[in-house]
């Protein structure tokens, strides 16, 4: 006997739509939600009622509309977590995005009643913190590099140290990026060693700069060899061609002084004699995703006038929340005021009273907590393999990834690292303000059997993941 085609049993739409009930504002979505999983069941050869199905359907819709873009916890450690938005902002920053959310002067001059430049808001602060004559904002790093080479260097030639053609996440590629600005790259020495003759030897009448790229995300180390910014600025100089130095992150501040290795700061570049120079907004500087050049006038003026500029500048809340961090920085406020720098300022003593505090909360609520001496890094690309003594917060109870999944399902969602097998959650990376979101956060997705039901007896004190305080 032929077996019926259990397609031939599926429920109409309408039929789906009655069951399902859906309210007067969702009615569409609802109906291309059940449409799809009727197409699904027609492939799988699968049947059922209408309120099974709309049960699936109400499903997918939930699904297809899940916010994805939320408020999470930090505790990575990684101070400037790129996949978690790299340098949070400052609530100077976040005041100055409220005010110019609704009509705002981003191009329109007060004084003179007409239309104005939006470029000028931040430059003059810029110019100032660097030393520099001039600056122009754009929409990122990566930006402002491609623009300084298509306006300074478009059909000629660009002289590269080959240890610098580098990738950085995302798969940014300097070698793509000088071949969409029209310029034609010259590698000059080896991986681990070039020097300022290397660069002079390559220079012809082709040439239009030098380009000059921060190592980002890796070091090289031993026998190794590097022109001075010095000589490279001489060199340009000599031959009447541009000097374009990329610091990556960027920073205004001596790092050196909190523990880690020294970076070239904005300042140091411009002192060395580099015609551009230009760094990220939300890095080390702490502020919105921008890219930035400073340098001297007649090179910022090539880039602020050239035809890309139009499709790279930055809207208006990005400019009120740079132009907030940069006053922060005037005022003699960034290690204070800016999260990124407190975070890195933060001292080990106080990030261990903090973590103890916090583990014997969690232990309160029965969750298996201690506090562990961890190490953690600054990221985004800066200071590739320095790291910071830090306190943690190390979980048991259940397996690591079963935690941290819970964690990621918290309201607000922890993103935790995982040290030896465990759960931890580095207190380097959260504010201190945070610490009791934070606590509430863990214990509600933990404290009521979440990821298989931590208790007090489960999976005791462990000292392999660190040393326990």
């Amino acid at each position: 006997m032929k077996r019926a085609d259990p397609r031939r049993a599926l429920p109409s739409v309408d039929a789906i739509l009655r069951a399902g009930r859906p309210a007067a504002n969702e009615r569409g979505r609802f109906t291309r939600a059940a449409r799809d999983v009727l197409t699904r069941a027609r492939a799988e050869r699968t049947s059922g009622d209408a309120a099974t199905f709309a049960a699936q359907a109400r499903a997918a819709l939930a699904e297809r509309e899940r916010l994805t873009l939320r408020s999470v916890i930090n505790a990575t450690g990684v101070v400037l977590q790129t996949n978690l938005g790299r340098a949070p902002l400052s609530p100077r920053a976040l005041a100055a995005i409220a005010t110019a959310a609704g009509a705002v002067s981003v191009e329109y001059d007060l004084v003179a009643g007409k239309r104005g430049e939006r470029h000028g808001h931040a430059a003059r602060l810029l110019a100032d913190l660097a030393s520099a004559e001039d600056a122009v904002v754009v929409n990122n790093n990566a930006a402002a590099v491609l623009l300084a080479l298509a306006a300074l260097a478009s059909r000629k030639e660009v002289i590269v140290a080959r240890g610098e053609l580098v990738e950085i996440g995302g798969g940014f590629r300097i070698p793509d990026v000088l071949r969409r600005s029209g310029a034609k790259l010259v590698e000059v020495g080896t991986t681990n060693r070039t020097y300022a003759r290397d660069y002079a030897a390559a220079i012809s009448q082709r040439t239009g700069a030098i380009l000059r790229v921060h190592a980002s995300n890796f070091k090289i180390t031993g026998f190794v060899a590097r022109a001075e910014g010095r000589e490279l600025a001489a060199l340009a100089r000599e031959h009447n061609i541009a000097f374009i130095h990329d610091l990556g992150s960027g920073t205004f501040l001596d790092t050196s002084r909190f523990g880690l290795g020294k970076e070239l700061t904005v300042g140091d570049a411009i002192r060395e004699g580099a015609d551009v120079v230009t760094f990220s907004g939300d890095k080390l500087l702490g502020g919105p995703q921008a890219g930035i050049a400073v340098g001297r006038a007649e090179r910022i003026a090539a880039l602020r006038t050239h035809p890309l500029m139009r499709a790279l500048r930055p809207d208006k809340l990005t400019i009120a929340a740079l132009v907030a961090t940069l006053e922060t920085y005037r005022d003699g406020n960034a290690e204070t005021e800016l999260p990124v720098w407190r975070m890195i300022a933060a001292a080990p003593r106080a990030i261990a009273a903090r973590a103890r505090s916090l583990a014997a909360e969690l232990s309160a609520a029965g969750i298996p907590a201690e506090t562990i001496e961890v190490r953690s890094t600054v990221g985004g690309g800066s200071l590739p393999e320095e790291t910071q003594p830090s306190f943690a917060v190390a979980i048991g109870g259940a397996p690591a990834t079963r935690l941290a999944q819970a964690l990621r399902s918290a309201d607000p969602p922890v993103v935790a690292r995982i040290v030896e097998e465990r759960v931890a959650l580095d207190l380097r990376s959260v504010l201190p303000e945070d610490d009791e979101v934070l606590a509430r956060a863990v214990t509600g997705a933990l404290a009521k059997g979440g990821a298989d039901g931590s208790s007090r007896h489960q999976n005791g004190p462990r000292t392999r993941a660190g040393r326990t305080l």
